[in-house]
């Protein structure tokens, strides 16, 4: 009995000790990624070590902390360590947790895109004080996706190498930028002197523009608008009116960076909605509305939510908050999220008066939301401030995983309906395609009743090649971060924003942006030109330009979800050689392209494409607007990859290439609202659920539009024999006779009226 007594108090011994070890590893580990060490925090702060990591996605897992907040930027290996001690401490088998399943991609060069879980790295643990090299995680997904640093809370080492990259940065930055200023001066002085040239020879050199007759018109117009508005203030006279868009702004433009300002001039408003991210980031959702329709929200419904995001999944209940009653029955607007490009703000949707793609669909009838991304105007986190290096581990990734779905489901939760239309720009349309990916967060797709690309940015265009960029992808990453930082990106350029005339400012924005990204403002209005410039730059991260232009990212592949070495596999079944790269991997190989076939290729059958294709059958239609004078992104190859077949579980219901259109035309353009406005607007209508359809107010322009359906499968054979998707390519190369094509329109408008009557 004795023996029986000493072997129970030592196994219990033994439990206890075993316990008392698994605190205390729980207890670094959750120090090692909290907010701050013990010592660091107090009353304000509350407790912010570790407690959980949360899996957004098998990639993303984020921390929440004991006082609810959230942390981003977590190696996956730390995260399962931390949720591991959690359980053997709390009693639960680790092996029983549910861990959540990653979607995995075979692209055909061999490459796994996404978390592989066979996978068996060694745990690399994050030690607070040790070097930006060390702490960098080990990488589990694919080459397009290097690992981001990780820091862990804030010591007198991680705060010298902190501030060590901001004195660097914070030179050789300005430095870099201060070039880019005087290349775009000193390019700019030719077209000086041709235009000095024709004013000294009694020519107007305005009138070489495409669309000076309509520039003319509208300076006109806007200039008596401007005195009608003058001449109501000063007789005080009530500027509400009976027209369904009366302004509540008017007179000369003030230049200011606030989308409300511009919404009121063409009688809408805007209210701003905080949005927090499943990583604790708060982003701004700017909501465009009719004034005389409903009332803005007050304060606290615009507050930021849970970073929980599609509550109304976990519940059958729809969350509906101010809508009037006018809008509860059949008059409701259907809602429509726009998202930003690159270095810019939800704010170039909000700047060309009633041809603003926001101001227009909102007065054909949608609802619209425009979202911005993680730091934008305002950086701000529910736990880190600007200062934090975490605060800036982010790329495209995040933007895509984290933000997106965010904004998505706050606007539905707003507006209670299950669905919406997404229409991206640039950069937008990159984060919408890197989100939906199969083996990224393909889910969100269900929540998208199409997906309309403006100028979309899936594959790198010829102007990767230019000289500055090569610079930027030749150095290093360490170099990279010691030129750039690991903070924003040049925030110097935010500087400037801040404190320089807004006229001056405008003119220099877009000299600095022509010279860098190779495009010109003749098919703009350029009156408005300075106001263009106001919502840009925003604060991006340094490492957000790094994926774009770095080494090993972007630049290098010259695509958003596919290797180099997989472009070119692909181009030898096209048998396409766009580029020298291409030429000189089909020199070394001693064959033509249309002779080479990959290995693994048996024949163009759809289980081969469904194989290797980005999406699956989760993707919403696409249409797609691709500028035919672009030399920022490759348009043509993406819609290349669709009449090929590539992506076999995608319906592409409208491509459209606009011959002589730049990047920005698609937005910016005199005749932008005729070419791409007006079709996405019968796209969205056509595309919407036959079960809201009912529901909805019918949009101006779109009262004959049908209903699109879906073919018996998507995924058909051609009339030339090779297997592809439904696309039906329209081009339009007309090149901007913006009277004789507005005549016509009015002209079959007339002539439909006369076959009414």
């Amino acid at each position: 009995m004795s023996a029986v007594k000493t072997v129970t108090r030592s196994s219990s011994h033994s439990h206890l000790k075993s316990k008392v070890q698994d605190a205390i590893e729980f207890a670094r580990q959750a120090e090692t990624l909290g907010q701050l060490t013990p010592d660091q925090e107090d009353e304000n702060t509350g407790p912010t070590q570790a407690v959980e990591a949360k899996f957004v996605t098998a990639q993303d897992p984020v921390i929440v902390t004991a006082n609810g907040g959230r942390l981003p930027a977590v190696p996956i290996e730390e995260a399962t360590k931390l949720n591991r001690l959690r359980d053997e401490l709390e009693g639960r088998d680790p092996s029983k947790s549910n861990p959540v399943k990653g979607g995995t991609r075979k692209a055909k060069d061999g490459t796994i895109h996404g978390v592989r879980p066979s996978d068996e790295a060694e745990s690399q643990s994050p030690d607070a004080n040790a070097s930006l090299k060390d702490a960098i995680p080990l990488s589990r997904t694919n080459p397009l996706f290097p690992p981001l640093p990780v820091w862990g809370p804030p010591t007198p080492l991680r705060n010298l190498q902190c501030w060590f990259f901001r004195c660097t940065s914070a030179v050789l930055s300005f430095l870099f930028l201060l070039v880019i200023i005087l290349g775009a001066a000193f390019t700019s002085i030719p077209a000086g002197f041709s235009n000095l040239g024709l004013w000294l020879t009694f020519r107007n050199p305005e009138k070489r523009r495409p669309f000076f007759d309509e520039e003319q018109r509208r300076r006109k117009a806007r200039k008596e608008a401007d005195n009608s508005w003058k001449s109501k203030n000063d007789e005080k006279q009530d500027s509400t009116g009976s027209d369904e868009y009366t302004p509540l702004e008017g007179g000369p433009d003030k230049l200011v960076c606030d989308p409300a300002y511009y919404a009121r001039r063409v009688g809408l408003d805007c209210e701003i909605f905080l949005v927090q991210t499943e990583d604790g980031f708060i982003i701004e959702l700017w909501h465009i509305f009719n004034p005389k329709e409903r009332q803005a929200a007050n304060s606290e419904e615009r507050k930021p939510h849970s970073p929980d995001i599609f509550p109304q999944d976990e519940d059958d209940s729809v969350h509906e908050t101010g809508l009037p009653d006018s809008q509860k029955s059949d008059n409701k607007r259907y809602p429509v999220l726009l998202v930003h490009g690159l270095l810019q703000s939800a704010g170039a949707y909000c700047t060309n008066d009633d041809e603003s793609l926001a101001f227009y669909l909102a007065k054909s009838g949608y609802d619209v939301w425009l979202g911005n991304n993680r730091c934008g105007f305002r950086p701000r986190h529910n736990l880190l401030k600007y200062e934090d290096p975490r605060m800036w581990a982010w790329n495209i990734r995040q933007m895509g995983v984290m933000d997106l779905p965010a904004l998505i489901s706050r606007v539905l939760t707003e507006t209670g309906f299950p669905k919406l239309a997404l229409v991206s720009h640039s950069q937008g349309t990159t984060q919408s395609f890197v989100a939906l990916a199969k083996e990224q967060r393909p889910d969100i797709g269900e929540k998208i009743s199409v997906f309309c690309a403006l100028a979309p940015a899936a594959y790198a265009g010829p102007l990767i090649g230019k000289a500055y960029f090569k610079f930027m992808r030749i150095v290093s990453t360490n170099m990279f971060r010691v030129i750039f930082g690991i903070h924003a990106f040049i925030p110097f350029m935010m500087t400037m924003h801040a404190t320089l005339p807004a006229s001056f400012y405008g003119a220099m924005g877009y000299r600095v942006f022509a010279f860098l990204f190779n495009w010109t403002d003749a098919r703009w209005e350029r009156d408005l030109r300075a106001r263009l410039f106001q919502f840009a730059p925003v604060y991006v991260s340094a490492e957000s330009m790094r994926w774009w232009l770095g080494r090993n990212c972007f630049a290098k592949h010259k695509c958003i979800l596919a290797t180099r070495e997989e472009r070119r596999i692909e181009d030898e079944e096209d048998g396409e050689t766009e580029d020298k790269e291409n030429e000189e991997y089909f020199k070394e190989q001693k064959m033509h392209p249309s002779e080479r076939k990959n290995p693994e290729d048996e024949s163009e059958t759809p289980h081969h494409h469904r194989k290797y294709a980005w999406y699956d059958e989760r993707a919403p239609p696409f249409a797609l607007w691709v500028a035919g004078s672009d030399d920022l992104v490759d348009g043509r190859r993406l819609l290349r990859r669709f009449e090929r077949g590539r992506e076999p579980y995608v319906d592409v219901v409208h491509a459209k290439i606009i011959e002589g259109y730049e990047h920005l035309d698609v937005l910016w353009a005199i005749d932008a609202m005729e070419k791409v406005g007006k079709e996405v607007r019968e796209v969205i209508w056509r595309t919407l659920p036959k079960e809201l359809r009912g529901t909805c107010r019918v949009p101006k322009g779109c009262e004959g539009v049908e209903p699109w359906e879906r073919t018996n499968g998507r995924y058909i054979l051609r009339e030339d024999g090779e297997v592809g998707n439904v696309v039906t390519l329209e081009v339009d190369s007309t090149k901007g006779d913006y009277e004789r094509e507005k005549r016509e329109d009015e002209k079959d408008l007339v002539d439909g009226e006369m076959k009414e009557r």
